[in-house]
């Protein structure tokens, strides 16, 4: 099965590991990955903060660089949710309307095409210790997964997986809320790390590094115990030697 990759910006600039291991992932289920070097943003920053115009020229060069044909996949719900759900707003009864259609059918998050179109959940990793899982807004409400991470993470040897409390609750980052709301934006973070505390969780794991990266500037910055980390890290991670995937 052939797959293009989208890489979202701030993965590609500041965790390219987590694409590289998103590439891994797919290859192990069997696919044929292809990555378009000439892709760059889907428009979600300059749609958010009500740029319009600019999100359409940026989206616009987004649907000529992937095939209307293929499956495209993202670890980012975030950005696959402005596909998705902003992409409407932006070129519904357009001259790329169809396109945009088809390409919106065609896109998932990464835990969701494992899950629901290759049918896999097992990959072999392995991760020692106690971990919750974040549902960001874009992955709860945009893409509506939520069984899909927590399946996967639960086939991780090692790895124990506890509920904390208000896991649906944004982290605080929310693109621009984080600098025009900073005080807020802090103030969640720090709720959202004292609810995986509470669970004795190590890890904090979630589908977008959008909200991975602001809690970890908040653990940091408080030399808090607390790791952040990407699903395709954690599924990318010790595969043992079996045959059983």
């Amino acid at each position: 099965m052939k797959v293009e990759l989208f890489v979202p910006c701030f993965v590609d600039q500041l965790y390219p590991e987590t694409a590289f291991n998103t590439i891994k992932l797919l290859e192990k289920a069997g696919c044929e990955v292809f990555y378009n070097s000439n892709q760059t943003c889907c428009g979600q920053p300059a749609y958010n903060a009500g740029y319009w115009e600019q999100a359409k020229e940026t989206g616009t060069k987004f649907l000529s660089d992937f095939s209307e044909t293929d499956y495209i996949v993202a670890p980012s719900a975030s950005c696959v949710g402005m596909v998705k759900s902003g992409y409407s707003d932006l070129f519904t009864n357009t001259t790329v309307h169809n396109k945009c259609r088809n390409i919106q059918s065609n896109i998932f998050e990464l835990s969701d095409f494992l899950v629901n179109v290759l049918k896999r959940d097992y990959f072999g990793a392995e991760l020692d210790g106690k971990a919750v899982y974040h549902d960001s807004c874009s992955g709860l409400r945009e893409c509506k997964i939520k069984e899909e991470p927590r399946l996967l993470l639960s086939k991780v040897h090692g790895l124990e997986m506890v509920e904390m409390k208000d896991t649906d609750m944004c982290c605080g980052f929310g693109g621009t809320f984080a600098v025009k709301f900073d005080a807020i934006s802090s103030a969640m973070a720090e709720q959202k790390v004292n609810n995986a505390l509470e669970q004795g969780a190590e890890y904090v794991i979630s589908t977008d590094l959008s909200c991975l990266m602001h809690l970890q500037g908040y653990i940091d910055k408080n030399n808090i115990p607390l790791k952040t980390m990407h699903l395709a890290d954690v599924l990318a991670n010790g595969w043992l030697e079996s045959t059983e995937y």
